[in-house]
């Protein structure tokens, strides 16, 4: 941000950062509660929903207490009821399905609906600007401001038109200051501002560490006879082996559509393993690649996910604002659900920050906030899925997942747990182990049928950056980064980067440590002086996987220009 150019700036009752489920949510509640409030909701991608990525299979506990009559309107985008619910445990070459009785209730997704999450806060955006909320896409927040005592008082947009050496370009026009009496920040998983609010105001003190996964999902249209409008397919196990945790789906849409993904946890050990490998292997498996016979992939995306649920969860409220959503983390992690979570995040916040404004406050610590979201639906929510993680991480898929099922059905039974409240232990980053205690993983090359590579699938993302900008995966230290990430890891960045950004490379361009099929040098060989990174940044797709999974927590992830990145139509 420029120190030398003043900025303008713009007065709000409440600011919220990201048009997301929770942001958007916040902002309609505002407005219902008091529709003289002035709101303004800012989201760095192109459109809203441009950034959007979730499977989604959606609980509408939260729209039906937010827009009760939405069922009686016709351009909804929840035209598909779940009909029919299977949960599978995959092996290498058969698969079994778990009888439903045996899952506890809150597993059940009947009565949900599978959707496209963009498309639904696309459909909240309309009913945010028909009540006065103003939006503003394209617009990425890149700073918070605070005022003489230290409160937040809003943000600033990043300049635009900055030439890659950091100097100001033809095109440059400074940041705008938005200043409100509250601001909620509600960036999504990771978010650049949330992080700096966190260690600021230590929001994460007596917390366990939180943990995340990444999820990586595809679109594809069909053939008709392979479609099952409703379906809603879970699994579990394979190409994982048991002590990997992570599980996928298959989510049969409408007009033949069908959402297949992969979750894999980021507190995997072996630097070897590629995620997106991992993904295209699941679609090969016997029970998963009919489905896609004579079909067509339409568009492809990543995202990380939060999982530490309710011991993760930071303090949500400090002075002059709060976070929402999966800012915050609000995920059910068996679930595989977090949308409700984070529009009931989202009103609740709006809720107290309404009560506070009417009582004339302003820049002040919501703690009404913080103190309600345990008791409310969201904690219950959480709080009986609070082992599930734990458990899997420490006792592997096959252990894990059948204690963590036992606690589901103690929890939801008899209100209380045999494990009480377990930690999580390691952050994600410290789970890897270095490259010498682990094997190269060989994968297949990809038949671009029913396989694919990352870069053609980053084509189908329509990810876009301005090449001559700021590089906004930021290394804070490029000699610890080749001491250790390469020599020690063997570049798990070149593997765990769903869209093909990183690479280390040699003095003639050789790749180091790439993907399948290159030359792999990086496993603990210390003799490669002119070993090199190169940060491919146009093809970020902002899912933070970077962030959150570098060894070293090295690479620092600040949003590019407003209005870059991905833009998902219907993801």
């Amino acid at each position: 941000m420029s120190d030398d150019v003043e900025r303008e700036s713009m007065e709000f009752d409440v600011v919220i950062v990201g048009a997301g489920p929770a942001g958007l949510a916040a902002a309609v509640r505002l407005k219902q509660i008091n529709a003289d409030l002035s709101v303004v909701v800012l989201e760095k991608g192109a459109e809203v929903g441009a950034h959007i990525l979730s499977g989604a299979v959606i609980d509408p506990i939260a729209v039906d207490r937010l827009l009760p009559d939405w069922r009686n309107e016709d351009d909804h985008p929840f035209q598909t009821p779940v009909t029919d619910d299977h949960f599978l445990v995959l092996g290498p070459a058969g698969s079994f399905r778990l009888p439903n009785f045996m899952m506890p209730p809150l597993m059940n997704n009947h009565g949900n609906f599978i959707v496209s999450l963009g498309n639904v806060c696309r459909w909240l955006a309309t009913k945010a600007e028909a009540l006065g909320v103003e939006i503003y896409p394209g617009f990425a927040a890149v700073e918070v401001l605070y005022d003489e005592n230290g409160r937040v008082k809003g943000v600033a947009t990043g300049d635009m038109g900055i030439e890659r050496d950091g100097t100001k370009g033809p095109n440059y026009a400074p940041g705008m200051e938005l200043h409100g009496k509250y601001t909620m920040i509600g960036e999504g998983v990771r978010g650049s501002l949330a992080k700096q609010l966190i260690a600021k105001f230590g929001l994460d003190e007596g917390r366990e560490p939180g943990k995340y996964g990444i999820g990586l999902k595809e679109l594809w249209q069909v053939a008709p006879d392979k479609h099952r409008k409703g379906l809603v397919q879970h699994s579990f196990g394979w190409p994982l082996d048991s002590r990997t945790g992570g599980g996928s789906f298959l989510y049969h849409l409408e007009d033949n559509l069908v959402a297949v993904g992969f979750v894999l946890h980021l507190n995997y050990r072996n630097p070897y393993l590629s995620p997106f490998e991992e993904f295209q292997r699941f679609k090969t498996h016997p029970a998963i690649k009919d489905t896609f016979e004579g079909g067509k992939r339409i568009s492809y995306g990543a995202r990380a996910i939060t999982e530490g649920g309710w011991q993760s969860v930071p303090k949500l409220a400090f002075p002059g604002g709060v976070l929402i959503g999966c800012s915050a983390g609000f995920v059910n992690v068996p679930r595989i659900k977090g949308s409700h979570n984070a529009m009931l995040s989202g009103m609740l916040a709006a809720e107290h920050a309404a009560e506070a404004l009417a009582e004339g406050r302003a820049n002040d610590e919501l703690a009404g906030y913080e103190h309600a979201w345990r008791a409310s639906d969201i904690g219950k929510d959480l709080r009986k899925v609070r082992n599930v993680k734990p458990l899997w991480s420490r006792f592997g898929t096959i252990g894990g997942v059948a204690l963590g099922g036992l606690d589901m059905w103690t929890n939801t039974l008899f209100g209380f747990s045999f494990f009480g409240t377990m930690k999580h232990g390691k952050t994600d980053a410290a789970s890897l182990e270095p490259a010498a205690k682990h094997k190269k993983i060989d994968y297949q090359k990809p038949d671009g049928v029913l396989t694919f590579d990352r870069l053609s699938s980053v084509f189908l993302s329509n990810t876009n950056h301005e090449e001559d900008q700021p590089v906004h995966l930021q290394v804070k230290d490029m000699e610890l980064q080749k001491e250790s990430e390469y020599a020690v890891y063997a570049g798990p960045s070149t593997r765990y980067c769903p869209a093909g950004v990183y690479e280390w490379v040699d003095a003639d361009g050789n790749s180091l440590a790439g993907g399948p099929g290159s030359p792999d040098k990086g496993g603990g060989d210390r003799h490669q002086p002119d070993a090199r990174f190169v940060i491919n940044a146009q093809n970020c797709v902002h899912c933070k996987t970077c962030d959150i999974k570098d060894p070293n927590q090295n690479i620092n992830w600040v949003p590019p220009q407003g209005g870059e990145g991905p833009v998902y139509p219907n993801m």
